[in-house]
């Protein structure tokens, strides 16, 4: 169990979080949804260590291995999509299970080799998903994971992110209730707080 208790943080003189207290069950996915700025991306922040709260507690992360889908693809440029996500797997893992994985999530055979800078946007965005999903992780944050994906690619790379998600406590931070079922997460709901 990671848990937050009475985590507040303030952002240029704005409270974006007010001593949340949450709970993320073990291999359960938690769906995080509410208004822009409410402080969903933030939260992500604190949980990946990328930002300290000013007060509060983050509780369970010791030796807690995480991954992460950002809202940008944060993608290596000159790499290929199997370059890209061989950065961050064991030396050795095959390339032909890294090219396995990439076709799950809908990638086409031409889209492997290119670089990453060459690919639409969507196939960019399936990268990142695989990227974040490929290597050994107990938690695992996807901040809009499927944002520019198109109708044909978009359930493809949900039913990939689904599957890999699999037994990994999981904060899955959407706008759309369906991707929350579709993962069968738990809902928490963020409201915005007031200036000052």
């Amino acid at each position: 169990m990671i848990s937050l208790r009475g985590v507040t943080l303030r952002l240029g003189g704005r409270v974006v979080l007010d001593g949340l207290d949450l709970d993320l069950a073990e291999g359960q996915v938690t769906a995080l949804m509410g208004p822009n700025g409410s402080g969903k991306t933030t939260l992500a922040r604190v949980l990946l260590g990328l930002t300290v709260p000013d007060s509060g507690q983050v509780l369970g992360l010791d030796g807690v291995r995480r991954a992460a889908v950002f809202q940008e693809d944060r993608l290596c440029e000159q790499l290929s999509a199997v370059g890209n996500v061989r950065l961050v797997l064991p030396r050795g893992t095959r390339v032909a299970d890294v090219r396995g994985e990439l076709r799950r999530a809908g990638l086409d055979e031409d889209s492997l080799a290119k670089p990453v800078r060459d690919l639409s946007g969507g196939q960019r965005r399936k990268v990142a998903v695989v990227r974040a999903l490929a290597p050994e992780a107990d938690l695992v944050v996807l901040d809009e994971p499927f944002t520019g994906l198109d109708v044909d690619g978009g359930p493809v790379v949900m039913t990939y992110a689904r599957a890999r998600c699999t037994g990994r406590t999981t904060l899955l931070i959407t706008h759309d209730r369906a991707e929350a079922d579709l993962f069968g997460a738990r809902v928490v709901e963020l409201a915005p707080h007031p200036t000052g």
